[in-house]
């Protein structure tokens, strides 16, 4: 499966955002999906993750309650609506796929799309 994430910007502190990560292949709804995001100098950190078919997802503490993630597996699509931004929130954003279980293990996804900047002014 190919991924390509978009959505990205620049955005006051406060403000909201909202990521999709549109895949490639007849096989999308075989695949959980995360996203992950990288800020300079940082270690890729978990964000949030959703299983097959939609019903179960999983964040990171630091975004629950500002992030939703979502599918679509009719469009092959994943959405990341982010709201509340902070400045820490700052990094790019990548989107992953594997093929079992909802993991907040990058180590564990096998495919990866470009990332997507995301920038929150103070």
């Amino acid at each position: 499966v190919q991924l390509q994430a978009y959505g990205g910007g620049l955005v006051q502190a406060g403000g909201s955002l909202r990521l999709s990560c549109a895949a490639s292949g007849r096989t999308f709804s075989s695949y959980v999906i995360g996203w992950f995001r990288q800020a300079p100098g940082k270690e890729r950190e978990f964000v949030a993750a959703v299983s097959r078919n939609g019903e179960i997802a999983h964040y990171a503490d630091s975004v629950k309650g500002r992030f939703t993630i979502s599918r679509d597996n009719a469009k092959s699509t994943v959405y990341l609506p982010m709201n509340s931004l902070k400045p820490e929130d700052t990094a790019v954003y990548y989107c992953a796929a594997l093929g079992n279980y909802v993991s907040a293990d990058p180590r564990q996804y096998d495919y990866w799309g470009q990332g997507t900047q995301v920038t929150v002014s103070s």
